[in-house]
């Protein structure tokens, strides 16, 4: 079984938060970055778990610079057994599919993994079109799946319930929290991982759709106002007046 995980890198969720000068891009100078979560704890997890219930490999694709080697080699840690790297600087969802996409088109895998979302953009993007790219089934927020041969069963979130889905390899599923426990990285894995390969390629010439115009803070959290208990009216006031609620 031939299994490729996508894994990206995104700030830690403790990193303030600022922009260029023009608010056109995100500025990292100073922020503390992380393997994106869900590609890390369930992603990750449960294709390793796969692998060494049915034997295979687990490949491991980035498509960013350099310095996303460093989060490339923890996943390395976890188990994955190699990883390729698309050397660029990303700026859309669609860009990072393509090239996704077109490396994974040569490699016949029969499962790829993505996260079901990256915790800085929470768009929920990529994972469906590369399937959409490669033309293959695509099942998202996927909490629960299990492998017989070339069929799976996969357990996904929906509103208000979960639903049951059967289907045969190969398939794009995106990880959602139930589907593996997080993993750390043990001494073994961490010496084992300075070893294993990056391959690194060059991205194919694509056109882009979209450019990203300006970033935008959301406005500051105004103080907390406090009421006195027997004050009533003047809560009343303040939630029809000022929140606008009632």
């Amino acid at each position: 079984m031939k299994l490729l995980v996508c894994v990206s890198k995104t700030p830690d969720t403790t990193a303030k938060i600022s922009f260029n000068a023009d608010n056109s891009e995100f500025n990292g100078a100073g922020v503390q970055f992380i393997m994106n979560p869900y590609d890390e704890w369930y992603a990750l997890v449960r294709a390793m778990e796969l692998k060494e219930a049915n034997g295979g490999t687990v490949t491991l694709i980035n498509v960013g610079p350099a310095e996303n080697d460093t989060v490339i080699r923890k996943g390395l840690a976890i188990g994955a057994d190699d990883a390729v790297r698309i050397n660029c600087d990303p700026k859309s969802s669609l860009y990072v599919a393509k090239q996704i996409a077109e490396f994974a088109k040569e490699g016949s895998y029969d499962i790829i993994f993505c996260g079901k979302e990256t915790i800085d953009y929470n768009g929920s993007e990529v994972s469906g079109m590369v399937a959409e790219l490669l033309d293959m089934p695509f099942i998202s927020y996927a909490t629960d799946l299990q492998i017989s041969g070339t069929d799976a069963t996969v357990v996904r979130d929906i509103e208000g319930g979960k639903e049951t889905v059967s289907l045969s390899t190969p398939f794009v599923v995106s990880a959602a929290k139930g589907m593996a426990e997080q993993r750390i990285p043990n001494m073994r894995g961490i010496m084992q991982a300075r070893r294993k390969p990056i391959d690194v390629k060059e991205p194919v010439a694509f056109d882009d759709l979209s450019t990203v115009v300006a970033y935008e803070m959301p406005p500051a959290k105004a103080a907390c106002k406090m009421v006195a208990p027997e004050n009533m009216e003047e809560l009343v006031r303040l939630l029809h007046e000022e929140a606008k609620i009632i």
